[in-house]
């Protein structure tokens, strides 16, 4: 049975009103959707703003952000190595772009990065089966490329990408032993959906039309097209016959099928911003836009995010946090200086990398999805074996700020208090609600966080106005850290 998203709301504009105000909620939710959360100085700049200029405007600089400079390893190939520390020297090659494509996502706008992630998800691939660190830069250039730009391109460009031939055998399809691994994820992960407007004789000529990409010389070099090896026979996919090679494949691909890429993508995008239950209105009209602007992703992706249907409050953490999502999150959240973890001699940035393997832990590391089908996600990221591991490496951040970044945490949690630094109960709500934009369902959940918070402070310091948080430093960084791990296993918490 396939549920339907209890979201209202149209693709209308947002427009704020008494019930559904621009405040920090809202903000909150925004950014943690297009990215990690936000500090308290973005959710203050976003407030000044209105909505939709301010969300028309993050989506359009994130599509002309620049790209990441190009490695000087960007197209090494395996004889480029010194045979003695090639395999010490491509691993710090992969942290170091891993910390680079993490420090856009901490930036004030992740978006592009963000849906790097997502599309990883998408066009699968895996370090693992590939190995490569070059054919690793220049698979996340594709994804990073095209993750706002024209997802007909995208489609293009991905299935050339050396990490694509390689995970799924496309360097082994040739005109005289088709592989058939690519064509069917082609249509059935990455275009159309499972069953969707296709056939095992269209999967076939597809394929045949795939050759030629084989030109591969050694490991992790570029892999050129070879006419040699192109079925030049005729071919026959969704109805139209002819000598068909890889670019008339695509062509005919969106002509002949695009209501169905265009809905099937489109519910993606619907899932990942907005909810795992889908709303078949919402999503029919995003896939009416993606097609009118010749499926560029950018419009869709605008027209979703200013819509009062992405700002209904079922909306609003219904999705569970990924791993990376919750780690980098709390990071962010908390307005950690990222900059201070960066290891010159190691050219990469120790606090990302230690945020890379917590993730990879409990089941998301980064360029090494599960399968070709990627992470399922949501509910599936917590779980009996999962859930302590969520808990204990939340911990170990929250320690870290505390005992490294004392003035930063404490001035943090001032500028969250606003001006009212003896209000211990008000302090603890706007905390809590810090982290958790949907807030606590009770107050009663509220009077055990503020509990918390107290710690075993007497109640009369807080009565007569002698705590604040300018009292003693030590026993309100422990007050802060009892709090940050009380919300950490908070089930809210878990939410995105």
């Amino acid at each position: 049975m396939i549920s339907q998203s209890c979201a209202t709301g149209t693709l209308s504009p947002y427009i704020p009103s008494a019930s559904k105000p621009w405040d920090r909620k809202r903000i909150q939710h925004f950014y943690q959707r297009i990215g990690f959360g936000a500090t308290p100085d973005m959710i203050e700049d976003a407030l000044a703003s209105d909505p939709v200029d301010f969300i028309n405007q993050i989506v359009d600089s994130a599509v002309v952000a620049p790209s990441l400079a190009e490695p000087e390893w960007g197209d090494w190939a395996l004889s480029t190595y010194d045979q003695d520390q090639i395999q010490e020297l491509a691993q710090a090659q992969i942290y170091e772009w891993i910390s680079k494509w993490m420090d856009q996502m901490y930036s004030a706008n992740p978006l592009r990065s963000k849906l790097a992630l997502f599309w990883s998800n998408h066009f699968v691939t895996r370090l693992d089966d590939y190995g490569c660190p070059s054919y690793l830069y220049q698979y996340h250039k594709v994804l990073d490329q095209f993750s706002l730009g024209n997802f007909k391109e995208f489609t293009k460009q991905i299935g050339t990408n050396p990490a694509m031939l390689i995970f799924l055998n496309g360097v082994q399809n040739t005109k005289f032993q088709p592989n058939e691994n690519y064509a069917r994820e082609l249509l059935e992960l990455f275009t159309l959906g499972r069953d969707n407007g296709y056939t095992q004789e269209d999967i076939t000529d597809v394929s045949r039309a795939l050759t030629g990409w084989n030109g591969f010389s050694e490991a992790c070099a570029a892999i050129d097209y070879s006419e040699f090896f192109f079925d030049e026979g005729e071919k026959t996919f969704f109805g139209r016959t002819g000598n068909w090679d890889y670019n008339d494949l695509h062509d005919i691909l969106f002509e002949e099928r695009g209501d169905e890429i265009a809905k099937y993508i489109c519910g993606k995008l619907y899932e990942n911003f907005v909810s795992n239950d889908p709303s078949e209105e919402i999503i029919n009209e995003l896939a009416l836009v993606f097609k009118a602007n010749n499926f560029e992703l950018a419009p869709v992706v605008k027209a979703l995010l200013i819509s009062e249907h992405f700002f209904d409050d079922y909306v609003i953490g219904n999705k569970v946090k990924s791993p990376f999502e919750l780690f980098l999150g709390f990071i962010k959240t908390n307005n950690l200086p990222i900059e201070q973890y960066y290891l010159p001699a190691e050219g990469y940035n120790q606090l990302n990398i230690n945020a890379y393997f917590l993730a990879s832990e409990i089941g998301q590391q980064l360029f090494n999805p599960v399968d070709v089908a990627g992470w399922e996600g949501n509910k599936v990221w917590v779980n009996n074996n999962t859930l302590t591991g969520r808990w204990q490496f939340s911990d170990a951040i929250a320690g870290l700020i505390v005992t490294e970044h004392i003035s930063e945490v404490i001035g943090f949690a001032k500028q969250l208090a606003e001006g009212n630094l003896n209000d211990v109960e008000f302090i603890a709500r706007n905390i809590v609600n810090h982290f958790i934009p949907n807030g606590l369902q009770t107050a009663d959940a509220y009077d055990r966080a503020t509990t918390v918070f107290k710690i075993e402070i007497p109640e009369n310091y807080f009565e007569d106005g002698s705590w604040s948080l300018d009292w003693d430093e030590q026993i309100v960084l422990v007050q802060l850290y009892n709090l940050l791990r009380h919300i950490v296993r908070l089930p809210e918490f878990q939410l995105n």
